[in-house]
């Protein structure tokens, strides 16, 4: 007897423009949905790891978000970009979130990943993105986005959660390699830009 192993498809990834075009169309009201599908973006997360979040994981003393027990049961920290903060603190005085990040309803419940894919497949088709992808490609975009910048596979490895370097690895098949020392630049829509070096990882 003989077993086919069906082929792996490589992950389809976003422009960095697609992907501000994207966070800037999520839909409202108030700003929610764009700061949830940013941490997505920003920090590389699962969607049921962003509807996860407390507001007490979020570190800005340190610039670290708490995943607590994603994937595989395992907790990790994963960096937070200036702008994603700024971001989230003006989230915060606008929806005064406690307990949960993103409430859903009633509140003491969080945001559901059905309703996270929701606001994404709004968000996308009103910014006019034409992809085949789910939220989880702004995760593959932050992979992939981060080693353009040039930044280490095993470094990226450790922020995805990633238990083997070989699944790491296969953004290595759709990055396009830019020159050494690069600066990745996220930008958050309203937020103006963070630039981040390369060395610091994401």
């Amino acid at each position: 007897m003989q077993f086919r192993t069906e082929p792996r498809r490589l992950p389809v990834v976003f422009s960095v423009e697609e992907v501000s075009d994207i966070l800037m169309a999520a839909p409202g009201p108030g700003l929610k949905y764009r700061a949830a599908l940013s941490i997505s973006y920003g920090a590389g997360l699962r969607s049921a790891e962003v509807c996860s979040l407390k507001v007490s994981d979020i570190d800005s003393d340190r610039m670290l978000i708490h995943v607590e027990q994603g994937k595989g049961q395992k907790d990790r920290k994963v960096m937070l970009s200036p702008s994603l903060l700024e971001l989230l603190r003006t989230y915060w005085r606008e929806a005064r979130p406690e307990g949960w990040l993103f409430p859903g309803k009633p509140k003491i419940n969080p945001i559901s990943p059905r309703q996270l894919h929701r606001a994404f497949m709004s968000a996308k088709n009103m910014a006019g993105v034409g992809k085949p992808a789910t939220v989880h490609t702004l995760r593959h975009s932050f992979a992939t986005h981060l080693l353009e910048a040039n930044t280490d596979v095993r470094v990226i490895q450790v922020l995805l959660g990633h238990a083997k370097l070989s699944t790491t690895a296969q953004y290595t098949h759709v990055a396009t390699k830019t020159p050494l020392g690069i600066m990745l630049r996220m930008t958050l829509p309203g937020n103006g830009s963070a630039t981040r070096s390369a060395r610091t990882g994401c």
